[in-house]
C-alpha cells in the first residue's frame, strides 16, 4: 500500500510517551525517537470522565485503565482511527461492538479502532487467485 503519512496527520498522547520511555534504555530512546515531533492530544477532565464511563460499563476491566484512556483520549480528541497492538483490551473484536455504542452514547462515533495491519489492508491471504 505504501508510505500513507501524507494523507493523515498523526498524533499521539503522553500515555503512550510515558510507555514508549519504559524498558530497555535502548529501545526506548529508539521507540521515542519515532515519536519525536508527534502533535499530542490532551488527557483532561473530559478523557478522564470518558475513561471512568468505559471501565464502569465493565468494557474494559479497572486493571486495564491505560487501554480505556488510550480510547478516551483518541475518541475525546476528535482521532478517526486508533492504531493499536493491543487485541486484549483495545481492538478486541468480540468487546469493539459495545465500545463503539459508549462512544456513540457519548457522542464520539467517529473513532475507529483497529491494529496497523487492518488499517494497511495488509495481506490476508485472499487476494490470491483460486485453482479450482
Amino acid at each position: 500500500m505504501g508510505d500513507r503519512t501524507p494523507q493523515f496527520e498523526l498524533v499521539t498522547s503522553q500515555l503512550v510517551i510515558d510507555e514508549a520511555s519504559t524498558g530497555d534504555p535502548s529501545a526506548a530512546a529508539e521507540r521515542l525517537k519515532l515519536l519525536d515531533g508527534i502533535p499530542t492530544v490532551s488527557i483532561d477532565d473530559d478523557v478522564r470522565s470518558l475513561d471512568r464511563a468505559i471501565v464502569s460499563a465493565s468494557i474494559m476491566p479497572a486493571k486495564a485503565v491505560a487501554d480505556a484512556l488510550h480510547v478516551a483520549a483518541a475518541a475525546v480528541a476528535g482521532v478517526q482511527y486508533l492504531l493499536t497492538l493491543n487485541c486484549k483490551h483495545i481492538a478486541n473484536a468480540h468487546e469493539l461492538p459495545r465500545v463503539y455504542r459508549l462512544l456513540d452514547d457519548h457522542g464520539f462515533a467517529q473513532l475507529l479502532i483497529c491494529t496497523p495491519s487492518e488499517f494497511l489492508g495488509g495481506d490476508n491471504g485472499n487476494d490470491k487467485e483460486s485453482n479450482s
